[in-house]
């Protein structure tokens, strides 16, 4: 059974940093692409961050030298999203997901992924 799985959201100022993790499960994770995704109210899913299988890396413009994502591949299958310099901008709930095939021209589009985590919420105060 497949399972992902966000934590470590929460209310913060603006200027603060929050790691948020990812647990999955039940897919070989060490072949997929993680990706980090964030969805507001009447917006569109907007893919913040990637990761493949390689370690090749992907960011939104909106989240360059702020936002780092990194995987661990060994004994427990976490995907992490560090966030610093957080703006209001950024409130959102955040999504992870896995795909077993990324096209690398479009490695943040939501349409790629397969496997969702039901998402935790950051709220950025200004």
């Amino acid at each position: 059974q497949v399972q992902v799985a966000e934590s470590g959201g929460g209310l913060v100022q603006t200027g603060g940093s929050l790691n948020l993790s990812c647990t999955a499960s039940g897919f070989t994770f060490d072949d997929y692409a993680m990706g980090w995704f964030r969805q507001t109210p009447g917006k569109e899913r907007e893919g913040v961050a990637s990761i493949d299988s390689d370690g090749s890396i992907r960011y939104a413009d909106s989240v360059k030298g702020r936002f780092t994502i990194s995987r661990d591949n060994a004994d427990e299958k976490i995907v992490y999203l560090q966030m610093n310099s957080l703006e209001p901008e950024d409130t959102a709930m955040y999504l992870c997901a896995g795909s077993s095939v990324v096209d690398r021209n479009r490695p943040l589009s939501q349409y790629q992924y397969n496997y969702w985590g039901k998402g935790t919420q950051v709220t950025v105060s200004s």
